[in-house]
């Protein structure tokens, strides 16, 4: 399955004909003198006015760079990364070569992308749209406006009366016999019960920082990253921070306005996982309590923290809608897939929202925010693609992981099979292809494939109790695990099952 990066809404078509400038001229007055002692025309009834036009439009995301969340959209939430943040899926052609399963190859045919306005009003006037009808002079203005005058002194003075009384007797019904009922506390005096989602996004949010990542070139975009530890190791996506890698710039900015520079100590393409690193990070950073992705239920409540399309610390919530779906993501510039067995959830993620974290109900953090599912352009004309509820986020189990090697040694290690597989979008298995990629041997001779019996032509179909569907999904599965991790491979060969045990080896970078 592939996804891809979220996108902005189509404004919506107006509903009342376009109105005439607020200060349109006025329609002129009768013409032609009345005759000496005739009374002035009477005033025409004003039409009735137009409705007012009130058009809400969407706010935007800076540049985009090439997809990467759902096609995969990888921005499940990145917010104009260059075009990170909400990616357009584009759809790169596979490899000629099957790619080692062990490393990210490049993206299967449907890969899924990574993740101002204002407010118009319409005028209106009586006598036609903007227009406005203004009554004749009259004959004798002298005494008629002392006249007027007096009529609206009068009309301020009962007014003033009335106001008096009314408020008097509201005051007195106010002690006798009312039934209305006054809240005791409101608003900031609210006292949040844990577990309400106020109260984990109140404990959360301190937490959560928006990233934003600038490419020496001055190319970048908007992402979410959450702190780690109190060393000031901050997590994110790969796809939020890439093009600040090699010589760029990067920051993290909290609710509280306090802004830091940081740099990239490690980043993980395959896994979609990077960690930054605070410079001179505060004393009293508070690390996200981290939870356990195995134990999550479908139908479990999720909140979501990021900033989709640049607005920083907006949570959503939702659910678990699925777990263990596999997902394949790019940027769409070409570089290596990533893979992962997603939690799917129904929250609102957009691009800005890549990086952010996933939380429980009890407000743990048990996934990564990386990528959303998009209809592109669905018809609707939309350059950048946008919450459609299908979510994805990367296990906490698999990130934290990664983190950890990244933070240690700033390289990713990668669990492998060692053998080549077809990346083709098939629904039978995963099949070990008849050659290698640049033309190596397809299984490697005496890695962890070679040694359980496993040979070219071979269809995975399950990798301990998960169903393997295709080589993404075979791809993504191993890399749950780690390396020296024992696994049962199922498989097909000449039209019989086998099993077989295997051992994952290891394989260090992303080149």
């Amino acid at each position: 399955m592939s996804t891809e990066n979220e996108g902005t809404a189509v404004p919506p078509a107006p509903s009342a004909p376009p109105p005439a400038p607020v200060d349109a001229p006025a329609a002129p007055a009768h013409q032609g003198h009345p005759a000496p002692g005739a009374a002035p025309d009477p005033a025409p009834p004003a039409p009735p006015q137009a409705p007012a036009q009130h058009v809400d439009q969407g706010y935007g995301s800076g540049p985009q760079a090439p997809a990467s969340e759902t096609g995969w959209d990888p921005h499940g939430a990145h917010g104009g990364h260059g075009g990170h943040g909400a990616h357009g899926g584009q759809d790169p052609t596979p490899p000629s070569s099957a790619p080692d399963a062990s490393w990210p190859p490049p993206p299967p045919p449907s890969t899924p992308s990574y993740g101002g306005g204002g407010d118009g009003g319409a005028g209106h006037g009586s006598g036609g749209w903007g227009s406005s009808y203004q009554q004749p002079a009259p004959k004798n203005g002298g005494g008629r406006g002392r006249l007027l005058a007096a009529v609206l002194v009068a009309a301020l003075v009962a007014g003033g009366a009335g106001g008096g009384l009314g408020y008097t007797l509201a005051k007195e019904n106010d002690g006798n016999g009312s039934t209305t009922v006054s809240a005791s506390t409101s608003g900031g005096n609210v006292k949040r019960d844990p577990g309400t989602v106020a109260a984990v996004a109140a404990k959360a949010l301190p937490s959560t920082v928006t990233i934003e990542a600038e490419s020496s070139s001055g190319e970048g975009g908007t992402g979410t990253g959450f702190v780690f530890d109190k060393e000031g190791h901050i997590v994110t996506n790969n796809h939020v921070v890439a093009e600040a890698v090699d010589g760029g710039k990067v920051t993290a900015t909290f609710p509280d306005g306090k802004k830091y520079d940081a740099e990239v100590v490690g980043h993980a393409q395959g896994y979609d996982v990077a960690v930054i690193k605070l410079n001179d990070a505060p004393s009293d950073l508070k690390p996200l309590p981290l939870g356990n992705s195995d134990e999550v239920a479908v139908g479990d409540s999720t909140i979501a923290i990021g900033a989709p399309f640049g607005l920083s610390n907006t949570v959503t919530t939702g659910i678990i809608s699925a777990k263990n779906r596999p997902v394949a993501s790019s940027d769409g510039s070409g570089s290596q897939a990533s893979y992962m067995s997603a939690l799917q959830t129904d929250a609102s993620i957009n691009p800005g929202n890549s990086g952010g974290p996933l939380l429980d109900a009890q407000g743990n953090v048990i996934g990564i925010n990386s990528a959303i599912q998009s209809t592109s352009n669905g018809g609707f004309g939309t350059g950048q693609a946008g919450s459609i509820g299908l979510g994805f986020a990367i296990p906490i189990n698999q990130a934290k992981y990664v983190a950890q090697e990244l933070i240690e040694t700033g390289k990713p290690v990668y669990a492998k099979i060692g053998a080549s597989v077809s990346l083709e979008d098939t629904t039978g298995g995963a099949k070990i292809t008849e050659q290698g990629a640049g033309g190596s041997e397809p299984v490697d001779p005496g890695g962890p494939a070679d040694k359980a019996g496993l040979r070219p032509g071979d269809v995975i179909t399950k990798l301990d109790d998960r169903v393997i569907d295709s080589g993404p999904t075979l791809i993504g599965e191993i890399w749950t695990h780690k390396p020296g991790d024992e696994v049962t491979i199922t498989y097909e060969r000449d039209g019989k099952e086998h099993t077989t045990e295997l051992t994952l080896g290891s394989r260090v970078g992303d080149s």
